[in-house]
């Protein structure tokens, strides 16, 4: 698949909401631009409301108000299934379907598309993700968690979206294996020049891959700043509270490695 000259489309929320019954306040008028082509991550307490968030994109959650836009367009514009189409997923706990191999579940949205040369396209996107063509036949149960997770990226990209959604993709994964998938997963953004937000729990990780991190607390965006901002201190007490583990722990090891 060659490197793709046209960054992915910008989102754009406008004072969106989302409350559920009983008057839960999930997401609390939340506006912000992500500009196309940048990797932005998510990052927050369980119930800040990142995941909501990230889901009312592809319309798996209805806001309760306001709008998102996808470059121009609004996403309640159409069909849901239609923009899904449009979008790439990747999600914790992948979601393969166990009684389909490697190729049928990469090639799922090609087949309801009606795609013909499935076959071909799927040999593409192996080669993508870094899984050798013979994976094509094995049965998810055959791989292990980092490779069906590559599985399911090349399934989130055989549509050719401009916009990935990330929830939590590498919380499964041993260190080890997470850092090479992130690793993948921030080459192939650059790559093909897509607009990515990811949700993630792991300071740490949102550092390293995001050009920008969003921090949320209660609903709310309460710290919006590249990397190199927040490490500075500038993303104010919620974001410093997040920083401060990554950085204790990096305090840490080089105590440990001087005294070696």
């Amino acid at each position: 698949m060659p490197a793709s000259r046209v960054p992915g489309p910008s989102v754009a929320f406008d004072h969106v909401s989302k409350r559920y019954a009983g008057g839960v306040i999930a997401i609390d008028a939340i506006s912000v631009a992500i500009a196309g082509g940048s990797f932005i991550a998510l990052v927050g307490a369980s119930g800040s409301g990142k995941s909501t968030l990230l889901k009312m994109v592809n319309r798996l959650i209805e806001p309760s108000a306001g709008a998102i836009r996808i470059g121009d367009a609004d996403v309640t514009a159409g069909d849901a299934h239609l923009l899904r189409r449009r979008i790439g997923y990747v999600f914790q706990n992948v979601g393969l379907f166990p009684h389909l191999n490697v190729a049928e579940n990469i090639a799922i949205g090609l087949r309801l598309t009606g795609r013909e040369d499935r076959a071909g396209r799927v040999a593409e996107l192996l080669d993508l993700v870094d899984l050798p063509r013979a994976f094509a036949d094995r049965m998810p149960d055959a791989l292990s968690g980092g490779q069906r997770q590559r599985v399911g990226v090349a399934r989130a990209l055989a549509l050719e979206p401009g916009l990935m959604l990330m929830d939590e993709p590498f919380g499964a994964l041993d260190p080890v294996t997470r850092d090479q998938l992130g690793s993948a997963i921030r080459a192939l953004h650059d790559r093909l020049g897509l607009t990515t937000i990811m949700v993630t729990h792991d300071m740490a990780e949102a550092l390293i891959l995001a050009d920008r991190v969003l921090v949320m607390a209660g609903g709310r965006i309460v710290a919006d700043a590249p990397p190199a901002a927040l490490l500075a201190g500038a993303g104010g007490a919620e974001a410093d509270a997040l920083v401060a583990v990554p950085r204790e722990q990096a305090r840490r090891l080089r105590e440990i490695g001087g005294a070696a």
